[in-house]
């Protein structure tokens, strides 16, 4: 099956000094992939020839980190971004991945795309390790405020790639809350606990922040605040440990040595919780499959974004989603919450 994905090539903060070499890593890993670079031609013909697996879109805007997504979806019509996403929409893509900023992608996503039947806001998704594997949590900032039936859609649409891309066939799903106790939350996620509790999907309560790295659950569904900054936390916290662990080995000669000894037990750890295993986060929801890579992505965060649509590809998780919403959703809901 050949799989065939536009690349954002102007998008990010390094644009195509880190997409090219991604995308030519991509192509040795997987020989059944094309890839189309969209940006500025004569930039990307200076930096590599058009090859049988590599092709060059032509786009004559570039959207900025810092534009308002308004701006960019009224004003940047032939930019990189839109011209990918546009490529999927006709059908000579099959997926999107780009670097650039966030708002914009999600917007013109939205616009050019449209959302699944049943689906009233597309939600952003990844995955992140845990004491037992890697654990899907979403929403992580499309959404700030959303309601309980959002909140259900987010269930839905994250136990499907759950269970698309990790092979799980009933992947449990937890709602973030302040307390596992059925008193705690506020309404919103009370009302979400009750109708997750009414659907067919394998709902097992509320959980706590400390849950999403314990692997208590496949699958975390919040609203896009808490889900950011729970997201930001981690983040931080990772970087936190690094320089400890850092500062802590280089204090003196004898930690150094013990440094030395620890090697492989240090490499281990840094490859199982490197941030850039999990780069390429899903736009869910959309009729369409887009990954946002995180903006300072380098060329191997880049490709594991490429891989991730690729799965989504040969797991055709749109198609999956919009058949399981319309399984739980369809006998329910005849119209847009909001």
């Amino acid at each position: 099956m050949t799989v065939r994905i536009a690349l954002d090539a102007m998008g990010g903060d390094h644009g195509i000094d880190t997409v090219l070499p991604a995308a030519l890593q991509a192509l040795k890993q997987h020989p059944e992939l094309e890839l189309i670079l969209v940006g500025d031609e004569t930039l990307l013909n200076s930096k590599v020839s058009p090859q049988s697996r590599l092709h060059i879109h032509h786009a004559s805007q570039v959207v900025e980190m810092h534009e308002m997504p308004s701006k960019a979806l009224r004003q940047k019509k032939d930019s990189s971004m839109r011209v990918a996403i546009n490529l999927v929409k006709s059908g000579e893509a099959q997926a999107c991945v780009s670097a650039g900023n966030t708002g914009a992608l999600m917007a013109t996503a939205r616009f050019v795309l449209k959302t699944l039947p049943y689906i009233d806001r597309p939600a952003i998704c990844t995955a992140l390790p845990t004491m037992t594997g890697q654990i899907h949590v979403l929403d992580l900032g499309a959404n700030v405020d959303s309601s309980a039936q959002h909140l259900l859609q987010f269930a839905v649409m994250g136990s499907v790639l759950t269970s698309a891309i990790n092979n799980i066939d009933n992947p449990r799903i937890g709602l973030l809350n302040i307390g596992a106790e059925e008193i705690k939350g506020n309404e919103q996620v009370k009302q979400a606990a009750q109708l997750l509790s009414s659907k067919p999907i394998n709902y097992t309560g509320f959980v706590e922040g400390d849950d999403i790295f314990k692997g208590t659950v496949d699958v975390v569904v919040c609203d896009g605040f808490a889900g950011n900054v729970a997201l930001k936390a981690s983040e931080g916290a990772a970087k936190m440990i690094t320089h400890y662990f850092k500062q802590a080995f280089s204090a003196n000669l004898l930690t150094k040595f013990a440094a030395l000894v620890s090697m492989p037990v240090l490499k281990s750890l840094k490859h199982r919780i490197d941030p850039r295993r999990y780069n390429g986060a899903s736009l869910l929801g959309l009729q369409g499959i887009v990954i946002k890579s995180h903006g300072g992505a380098d060329a191997l965060a880049f490709s594991y974004a490429i891989h991730e649509a690729i799965l989504e590809v040969e797991k055709n998780v749109p198609e999956r989603i919009r058949d399981q919403l319309d399984t739980i959703l369809g006998q329910t809901q005849t119209e847009p919450t909001g």
